[in-house]
């Protein structure tokens, strides 16, 4: 494992938790925590700051949620979206309402980041296949010059930077994909979220990637894949969901990528990051969340962050 001094560490990368990690993927679930008792736990967690989680999960007014996160001393630094912008200018409309209510919500807790996750190929919940897993030319020239625009205009209107995640079962997943797609798209308004295990869920390295993108990196989730399970689904092309379920996204440390280095090469970049842990875990008991939260926080402690 490698350590960070506080200097390199602490002064630039700020952690935080999502509701991700309490099992929450939908905005009313049965089978998640209320709100009230996330927020109540990833305070109790030891982390300051959180993400809005899928929009509606938290109260939307933006005065209620301010009282309720001030109250247990938490801050947001994102929200996030899911956007389907390969299918190009015919969603644009619908892509941009369901961004404007996330973006007005971020704005007014006083967020900088919006993360962007692009649509599934196949259903998360389900596994159905809904389209083709590989884009056309087409496809990537309306994906890339979309995201552009979505990256300007959320900028220009509130004032928030959009950070696009790559994700599983998504056309931004592995190396090769997400190269092109930074390759092919303006740094000056578009930047990369890494999560560290959707990326490792697809065969990239982190460490890597930071290195050779590091001005790319606008954004990090920490999240390590457990590398017995990640086979498995990979040689059964197990869907993204299923996947979770079966705990192929794991407590640190005891998965890959190793966290220390992650950490370390991120901070190389001497720019402030949010590093926010998400762990998949959908669904999960209502009791589990907390005491791995607890456990995660003190392991990245550890780690110098």
């Amino acid at each position: 494992m490698t350590s960070l001094s506080p200097q390199s560490s602490l002064s630039r990368i700020r952690v935080g938790s999502a509701p991700d990690s309490w099992g929450v993927w939908f905005p009313d679930d049965p089978q998640q925590v209320p709100w009230q008792r996330f927020l109540d736990e990833v305070a109790a967690s030891g982390y300051e700051w959180i993400e809005l989680g899928p929009y509606g999960y938290l109260p939307t007014d933006p005065a209620v949620l301010a009282e309720e996160t001030a109250k247990r001393g938490l801050k947001v630094s994102a929200g996030t979206v899911f956007t389907g912008l390969h299918h190009g200018p015919d969603v644009w409309e619908k892509t941009w309402a369901h961004v404007a209510d996330n973006a007005v919500l971020a704005q007014a807790m006083g967020a900088k980041h919006l993360v962007v996750i692009p649509s599934f190929w196949r259903d998360d919940k389900t596994g159905k296949v809904l389209e083709p897993s590989e884009l056309t030319v087409e496809q990537w020239r309306h994906l890339t010059q979309l995201t552009e625009r979505l990256g300007r205009e959320v900028r220009e209107k509130y004032g928030l930077q959009i950070v696009v995640h790559p994700h599983a079962d998504t056309h931004i997943d592995s190396e090769e994909n997400v190269v092109r797609f930074l390759d092919g798209t303006d740094s000056s308004v578009v930047s990369l979220c890494l999560d560290t295990g959707h990326y490792a869920y697809c065969g990239g390295d982190s460490v890597k990637l930071i290195e050779t993108y590091g001005e790319r990196i606008g954004y990090l989730h920490l999240k390590q894949v457990d590398p017995e399970i990640l086979a498995d689904v990979r040689a059964n092309e197990i869907p993204f969901g299923p996947a979770v379920a079966r705990g192929v996204m794991c407590e640190p440390p005891k998965g890959v990528p190793e966290l220390g280095p992650v950490l370390a090469a991120a901070a190389k970049l001497d720019v402030d990051l949010f590093a926010i842990v998400e762990q998949d875990m959908y669904p999960c008991e209502p009791d589990a969340p907390l005491p791995i939260a607890q456990r995660t926080r003190a392991f990245l402690r550890s780690c110098g962050a």
